[in-house]
């Protein structure tokens, strides 16, 4: 058998369809540095996000279009450029931030800054270079989930160098007053507070910048949808009817601020006893994917009640960095894959260029 040779191996990979944004790996210039040595081959597929579910999938597509044309050694590289998924540029206040991704609810109490710790976490387990803004002016809790001590210093700019724990850069007004003080301001010192987060602390590079919003439809979630684009909300509810009707309205605020919507996740969706395996559904079965298919909504999974999330949040290490992660750490893991796939799919819509920074 003859060598193989390049044009025959990008030929295969062009057979190779991308699962979720279309078009083939060739055609969407995703193969680069192919060497074709004999019959070994070796190449790099830049993916859109690091965090991309179906990483698995595309591999096990590529190398079964290769077999055939001989291919016996395949060595596949794997790198990402995340891309801005809003063509309207958020430079002039968030300088290098590509994608904005709020976390919000209707209610509290339904593990909203859970999810939004797990999900800037789990991004940046997967390779991405992640913020995390606390807008929950008057109830932070982003440094104990995150187990962050400390004050924030200035930048040789002049600008607020976030805290860093688990690969993830945070802010919180919690860094700036002492321990136990109540936060007792108006909505506009909150407006005001949020923006000068977005605007004076010094981000650098960010893939995703995680906003925790307060529940609600207040003052927080109306200064970030008019102050920066907002890539796409993440929506947070528990089963149960009361959050439900809650998370409706913030969905409806949303939907009049011309805010685009990630998808809603299930949060609580039940507890499976360690000891007999036995399911109870605490809060209802299943009122968050109805919710979701009614609204038109994208579904992002149902996190269970685990014990290891609440123990995780008190002790600053959220499920999905813990060394033996339980049932919901998988579940937010898969959650922020499908996350960073909608972030994809929303950029290659937009026709959203690659963010290139000097």
């Amino acid at each position: 058998m003859s060598d193989l040779t390049e044009a025959a191996v990008l030929a295969a990979l062009s057979t190779v369809q991308e699962p979720e944004l279309g078009g083939d790996l060739v055609t969407r210039n995703m193969v680069r540095n192919l060497v074709v040595s004999g019959s070994d081959v070796s190449f790099t597929v830049e993916l859109t996000t690091p965090a991309c579910p179906l990483k698995d999938q595309i591999e096990g597509e590529i190398r079964k279009a290769l077999a055939p044309v001989g291919a016996t050694a395949i060595t596949i590289n794997w790198d990402a450029a995340v891309r801005r998924s809003n063509p309207r540029a958020p430079e002039l206040l968030v300088p290098g931030v590509k994608n904005i991704i709020a976390v919000a609810s209707g209610k509290g109490g339904v593990g909203k800054s859970t999810v939004s710790v797990n999900l800037a976490v789990a991004l940046a387990k997967a390779g991405a270079t992640v913020g995390l803004l606390d807008a929950d002016i008057t109830g932070p809790n982003i440094p104990m989930m995150l187990g962050i001590e400390g004050q924030p210093v200035s930048s040789p700019n002049n600008k607020i160098l976030p805290l860093e724990r688990h690969g993830v850069k945070a802010i919180s007004i919690q860094f700036f007053v002492p321990e136990g003080q109540p936060i007792v301001w108006r909505g506009p010192l909150i407006g005001g507070a949020i923006s000068q987060f977005l605007r004076d602390v010094e981000w650098g590079e960010l893939d995703y910048l995680v906003v925790d919003l307060p529940p609600g439809t207040s003052d927080a979630q109306l200064t970030l949808a008019q102050a920066v684009p907002i890539s796409g909300v993440v929506l947070v509810t528990t089963p149960q009817d009361v959050a439900l009707a809650d998370v409706a309205k913030a969905l409806a605020m949303l939907r009049r601020l011309n805010v685009p919507i990630v998808g809603l996740v299930e949060n609580m969706s039940a507890f499976v006893c360690p000891h007999c395996g036995d399911t109870t559904e605490i809060f209802g079965r299943g009122g968050g994917e109805r919710f979701a298919k009614e609204q038109g909504l994208d579904f992002l999974g149902k996190i269970p009640l685990d014990i290891t999330v609440r123990q995780g949040g008190d002790a600053g290490v959220p499920a999905v960095a813990q060394r033996e992660p339980g049932p919901a750490a998988v579940a937010l893991e898969v959650m922020a894959g499908l996350v960073a796939a909608r972030m994809s799919v929303r950029a290659a819509n937009s026709g959203g260029p690659v963010l290139t920074l000097s």
